[in-house]
C-alpha cells in the first residue's frame, strides 16, 4: 500500500524512493502546439472578408450534400438515437432534414455522417488531405445548443468564424505532417480542429482549451485500413462523423473541469509524436489564419475523390470520342499525381459504392462511358456493367513528377490529371489535360453558379417548396444570413 500524500507525478517506486519527485513540483509547460491552438481559437480575429464569403458557400455546400445523402438508407440507418426504444433527451439538437432531436454528441455524429457520406463535401489537399466541412457536426451541435439552452445570443456570423477557425487549424496541421505515411486516417484532425473551435463556443476558457485538444491528441488516430483494400468500407462515410462527436465530448467534459495532459505529443515514447508519428515532430509551416478557407476546394459537379476530379473532366471530354468506339480501345494511358497513386489506383474486384468512388479507373471510366457522374454510378445496378472492367483493364497509370511537384506548391495547389486513348487501328484521341478543378481557387468565378445549382437539386424534392425557397434566398443574403440566431437557422433545416 502507498504511503499517503505522496506526488502523484512520480512515476515509479524508485522514484519515489530516490526523492525525486517533490510536493511542490509544478506541472510541465504545455506542448507549444497546444497553447498556439488555444490562442487561435480564442483571440484571433478574422478579418478576411474573402474567408467570410467563401464560409457562407462552404456552409450551403455542406448543408446540401447532407440533405442528398438522406436518400440513401445506408447512411439513415445510421442516424437517430441510439436505442429503439428512446426519451427525448434534455437539451436536443435539431438534425437537417429530419424530425430528430438529439444531445449534442450524437447529433454532431449526424450531422457528421450526412454531411461526408457521398464524399462531395469540400476538400484540402496537401501532404495530408482531408475534409474540412467534416467539423460542422460539432460547429453547429455546439453552437445551437449554446443559443438554444444557455441563453447565449450566437448567429450563424459565430459559426462562420468557428468554421474559418476549425478549417484553419485542420488545413495547416495538414500541410506538411502526412499521417497517411504511417498508416493513420486524417479524421484526426478533424477531431482535433472540432474539440478546440467547440470548446470555445462551448464558453471553455483558454486552459481548458489546451485541456481538450491535448486529450483529442491522446486519443490516437483511426487507421486507414477502412480506405484501402481489401478492406475499403463504409466506415469512410461515418468515420468524420464519429471523430467530431467525439470532439464535442471532449469539449463538455474539459468544460465540466476535466484535466489536460501538458505534453500530449512530446512526451517521451508515450506522448503522439514518439508512440503514432515515428519520433517526427508535427510541422507548423505558416501562423494559423484564414488561409485554409480561402483556398479550399470545392466538389461542384460529381461527387469523387478529389485527387480524380480532374481525371473525370477529361473523361467528360473524351466521352464523344470514345462512346461509340469502346470495343476498339487499346490502351488508356493516365498521368496523374503521386498522391492519387497512393490512394485510389486500384485494380481487381471491388466490392461495394465505397470501393468504387475511391477507384481511379473506376470513376474515369464512368466519365468515358456516360459523360456524367452521380452517386448513383457507385450503386450496384451501374457497377455490374461489363464494360466499366472492360475499360479498367485498359487502363495504365503512371506518376507525372511535374503534376506532383504541383500539387505541394503553395502558390499552384493543383491536382493535375492527363488521359490519352490508343484505339486498335493506330489511331490516337487527343492528349487532355486538367491542371486545375472546376472547385479551384483559380476557378471560382465559373465555380460558385455551378455550387448554387448542385445546392438546389440537394434539396429535399418533396419536401416544402417554401422552405426550399426560403433556404436559397438566404444563402444569397448574406447580412441576413449572418445574422440569423443559430437555432433558427437550424430549425429551418429541419424536415
Amino acid at each position: 500500500m502507498l504511503a499517503p500524500n505522496l506526488d502523484p507525478l512520480c512515476r515509479s517506486t524508485n522514484d519515489r524512493r530516490a526523492g525525486s519527485c517533490r510536493l511542490d513540483q509544478k506541472p510541465k509547460t504545455p506542448d507549444k502546439l497546444l497553447t498556439d491552438i488555444a490562442d487561435y481559437v480564442a483571440d484571433h480575429q478574422v478579418d478576411s472578408e474573402l474567408a467570410y464569403d467563401t464560409a457562407r458557400w462552404c456552409l450551403m455546400d455542406s448543408i446540401g450534400c447532407g440533405l442528398l445523402a438522406l436518400r440513401f438508407p445506408a447512411c439513415t440507418k445510421l442516424m437517430g438515437p441510439l436505442t429503439p426504444h428512446p426519451t427525448p433527451p434534455p437539451g436536443g439538437v435539431p438534425v437537417p432534414g429530419t424530425n430528430y432531436h438529439l444531445d449534442p454528441v450524437k447529433a454532431a455524429f449526424d450531422i457528421g455522417c450526412m454531411i461526408r457520406w457521398l464524399d462531395y463535401n469540400d476538400t484540402w489537399l496537401a501532404d495530408e488531405w482531408g475534409h474540412p466541412s467534416d467539423n460542422l457536426g460539432a460547429l453547429l451541435a455546439c453552437s445551437d445548443y449554446r443559443c438554444r439552452y444557455e441563453d447565449t445570443p450566437l448567429i450563424v456570423r459565430d459559426v462562420l468564424s468557428a468554421m474559418i477557425k476549425a478549417y484553419e487549424i485542420q488545413g495547416i496541421l495538414a500541410l506538411e505532417n502526412a499521417f497517411n505515411r504511417v498508416g493513420l486516417d486524417h479524421v484526426l484532425l478533424v477531431r482535433v480542429a472540432s474539440t478546440a473551435v467547440a470548446t470555445h463556443l462551448l464558453g471553455g476558457s483558454h486552459q481548458q482549451t489546451v485541456n481538450a485538444v491535448s486529450n483529442a491528441w491522446l486519443d490516437g488516430g483511426a487507421l486507414r485500413a477502412y480506405r484501402h483494400k481489401p478492406n475499403t468500407g463504409r466506415r469512410k462515410s461515418w468515420a468524420a462523423g464519429d471523430a467530431t462527436s467525439r470532439a464535442v465530448r471532449l469539449a463538455f467534459m474539459a468544460r465540466a473541469g476535466e484535466m489536460g495532459y501538458p505534453t500530449a505529443l512530446s512526451a517521451k515514447t508515450w506522448g503522439f509524436c514518439d508512440a503514432l508519428f515515428g519520433g517526427n515532430q508535427l510541422s507548423v509551416s505558416q501562423p494559423f489564419s484564414t488561409y485554409v478557407m480561402e483556398n479550399i476546394l470545392f466538389k461542384v459537379s460529381f461527387p469523387a475523390e478529389f485527387h480524380a476530379q480532374t481525371a473525370v473532366e477529361a473523361a467528360f471530354q473524351l466521352h464523344p470520342t470514345i462512346r461509340d468506339r469502346v470495343d476498339e480501345i487499346r490502351k488508356i494511358k493516365i498521368e496523374t499525381q503521386s498522391a492519387a497513386i497512393r490512394i485510389i489506383d486500384k485494380t481487381g474486384p471491388l466490392h461495394n459504392p465505397a470501393d468504387r468512388d475511391h477507384c481511379l479507373q473506376y470513376m474515369i471510366a464512368i466519365g468515358l462511358l456516360h459523360g456524367k457522374l452521380t452517386a448513383n454510378h457507385y450503386e450496384e445496378e451501374t457497377a455490374v456493367d461489363p464494360r466499366i472492367d472492360h475499360l479498367r483493364q485498359k487502363m495504365e497509370v503512371a506518376e507525372n513528377p511535374a503534376y506532383s511537384k504541383d500539387y505541394l506548391d503553395p502558390d499552384k495547389r493543383s491536382i493535375a490529371n492527363s488521359l490519352q486513348i490508343f484505339f486498335d487501328d493506330g489511331t490516337v484521341s487527343d492528349l487532355v489535360s486538367v491542371e486545375y478543378p472546376i472547385g479551384h481557387r483559380r476557378r471560382r468565378d465559373k465555380c460558385i453558379p455551378l455550387l448554387k445549382k448542385k445546392f438546389k437539386s440537394n434539396l429535399n424534392p418533396s419536401g416544402k417548396e417554401s422552405q426550399n425557397k426560403m433556404l436559397c434566398s438566404l444563402f444569397e443574403d448574406p447580412q441576413r444570413l449572418d445574422e440569423m440566431p443559430v437555432c433558427n437557422f437550424m430549425d429551418l433545416l429541419q424536415a
